[in-house]
């Protein structure tokens, strides 16, 4: 059997739109905790400060997705998880900022420093740990309307929209001038570590979107189009993931300049709609409701990736299969296996056939 060899090259063909030379797999995140399940050691980054410990873990954490055939691997540096006040997109909790004072006095001057305090380590482990052939995918994690709820809350946000209009538009744009200062640093220092560059910022629900589709227009799709520009500025591709009911909005968001986008499930549609729709415009990455892959056994979840992986490889010329979402902690380590040996098993019929 062939020892697998990644190559970041193969992945990054899906953002030009163009056809890998085999089966890439994707997944926006794979949680710590799952990996710990599949290699029988628990695998957390809590203490973990010194160089060492940081070395030991992304080591560790980075070997498995090689190990599992993946060409790239997902790293977001989390803006929310550092915020002062951090909690309110968890649920739970108000956020930080319910008035023009809150806003006023936010440290928002001081989020920068506090960010790469706690990154710029990992990210120095990234670069010291990367195997050859590999690279990260990702960059700064959460989008402008996750911060935006993290910041406020998702309730009290839709009431400021209407009860201090200028506060609610105050607020995404400082958010926006926050993300430009992060990416900027970001891409200036850690370049070299990315293949390509990814927000995550979920804008829609089952239904519908989150919020009007005019006031995402309005007020998020711009602050989103500054950090897609800062990356083409670096010759580099970005990709949306985006989760929810969010076709009012896609022309929109096409007209952004996303060069890809993942983030699917069934019962909002089925994939083969998204490669009707947008497979001529953009590179797509997902396939597979990450529900189906936790309550089926593996071989029906094999079966399935097998047939319907190889259709999605054809009518989409840029395409790299993943679960439409990510790998949790509670994902059956079965389910996870079925996907990826029947991508394996995709890859070596195509090779039997060249």
């Amino acid at each position: 059997m062939n020892t697998f060899e990644p190559d970041y090259r193969n992945i990054l063909k899906v953002l030009y739109n163009q056809r890998p030379d085999y089966l890439p797999l994707y997944e926006h995140n794979i949680d710590a905790p799952f990996v710990s399940k599949c290699i029988g050691e628990e695998l957390s980054l809590n203490g973990r400060k010194s160089q060492s410990e940081l070395d030991e873990y992304f080591s560790k954490y980075i070997s498995f997705w090689k190990e599992n055939t993946y060409d790239a691997f997902s790293y977001e540096a989390a803006i929310c998880e550092i915020l002062p006040g951090h909690g309110a997109i968890l649920g739970g909790m108000l956020g930080p900022i319910q008035t023009r004072d809150d806003f006023e006095r936010y440290p928002f001057d001081d989020i920068p420093r506090i960010f790469w305090e706690t990154y710029g380590p990992r990210l120095e482990s990234i670069r010291r740990m990367m195997p050859v052939g590999m690279k990260a995918y990702g960059g700064c994690g959460y989008g402008i309307f996750e911060t935006a709820q993290d910041l406020v809350g998702y309730e009290s946000l839709c009431v400021m929209q209407y009860l201090d209009p200028e506060l609610f538009a105050d607020l995404f744009c400082k958010i926006g001038e926050l993300y430009e200062t992060l990416w900027t640093k970001m891409l200036e220092d850690y370049d070299d570590l990315f293949v390509f560059y990814r927000m995550g910022d979920d804008l829609g629900h089952r239904t519908a979107t989150m919020l009007e589709p005019d006031t995402i227009r309005q007020f998020i799709l711009p602050q989103h189009k500054k950090v897609i520009d800062i990356v083409h500025r670096k010759n580099k591709k970005f990709l949306l993931h985006c989760c929810g009911n969010i076709k009012e909005i896609m022309p929109d968001i096409l007209k952004n300049g996303i060069d890809a986008k993942h983030s699917n499930e069934d019962q909002i549609c089925l994939f083969d709609e998204w490669i009707d729709n947008y497979a001529d415009k953009i590179g797509l990455f997902g396939g597979f409701d990450m529900n189906y892959l936790i309550l089926n056994p593996y071989d029906q979840v094999f079966s399935k990736v097998l047939e319907e992986g190889a259709r999605f490889r054809e009518k989409a010329n840029g395409y790299g299969l993943g679960s439409g979402n990510s790998i949790p902690d509670y994902m059956q380590i079965e389910g996870f296996y079925a996907m990826v040996d029947a991508v394996k098993e995709i890859r070596r019929r195509e090779q039997l056939t060249k």
